[in-house]
């Protein structure tokens, strides 16, 4: 992400033809705008087409977003464009979820803090106290939303309120151990994250580096993708692995679990904070 203010992302996802990038290149250039990062993908399985470009006004251009919209607007009728645009001044709003696993959390918290992730956390919900000190000293919002079997419903309409009053654009669930209704999953469609204990989602339940271990794994990671209503088989963003053998007890694959649920998290935020994230049905296609 550009740390000029007066730089753009725009996002154009449609079915694959000739003349869009011209079409739209050309449109920004008489506007008076550079493009300083084209990416596009031609998806020829789906038969769709997807495109990121990053630009912004000239010097001396008096940049006026209105007009470029209405062009954009105009082209999309033309092409069937679904296109999106953000300023690099906004920071995504961002809302984390966790339950009593601090090690997402940290991290995440350090990058913030570091000025390596470009988003404004808006709070952090979780369904138990023990991470209460760690959000306060960042002087961050703790909301504690306990769930049982029968407030869950009552709960989820809680979180839903305070997303919406909070304006939070994605929610990232940070080790999160509670499993999201259908409704809800499908309220947050394209704006939750996930990451899950496994390179695949073969270990369940509870203890999973346990099963690992007693299957003798050799091979141990960790997915991060988008949460739906199948648990655990949302478009995958991004997936990290590491080696392990069998002098590798329990506690050594669940510190090995860490560091890859940490790396494939930050990963994944960074891709969608910095708007290189297309969703193309079950699957995900990522402009790094």
């Amino acid at each position: 992400m550009h740390p000029n203010p007066e730089h753009y992302i725009l996002k154009i996802s449609c079915p694959a033809t000739s003349g869009i990038v011209a079409s739209v290149s050309t449109w920004l250039a008489s506007q008076g705008c550079y493009i300083s990062e084209l990416a596009q993908f031609d998806d020829d399985h789906t038969g769709q087409f997807f495109m990121r470009l990053v630009f912004r006004f000239n010097p001396g251009v008096d940049g006026q977003l209105a007009p470029l919209r209405q062009g954009l607007t105009d082209l999309a009728v033309d092409f069937q464009l679904q296109w999106q645009l953000f300023s690099s001044s906004q920071p995504t709003r961002v809302l984390l979820m966790v339950s009593k696993f601090d090690h997402c959390l940290t991290d995440l918290l350090y990058r913030h803090r570091k000025g390596e992730m470009d988003m404004r956390i808006t709070a952090v919900v979780s369904n138990h106290l023990d991470l209460r000190p760690m959000a306060e000293r960042e002087g961050i919002r703790f909301i504690y939303l306990p769930v049982t079997r029968d407030n869950k419903a009552s709960q989820e309409a809680e979180l839903l309120r305070i997303v919406q009053e909070t304006g939070t654009e994605l929610v990232v669930l940070a080790r999160y151990m509670q499993i999201l209704s259908d409704e809800l999953c499908r309220e947050l469609s394209g704006r939750a994250i996930n990451i899950h204990h496994s390179f695949l989602p073969g270990f369940k339940g509870a203890k999973p580096y346990h099963q690992a271990y007693e299957r003798g794994v050799k091979l141990i990671g960790a997915t991060a993708h988008y949460v739906t209503s199948d648990l655990d088989e949302g478009p995958i963003i991004e997936q990290e692995i590491q080696r392990v053998d069998h002098t590798y007890l329990p506690e050594h694959l669940v510190a090995v679990g860490r560091d890859t649920e940490t790396v494939a998290l930050s990963k994944a935020l960074k891709y969608h904070l910095e708007h290189r994230v297309f969703i193309n049905h079950d699957k995900t296609v990522i402009f790094s």
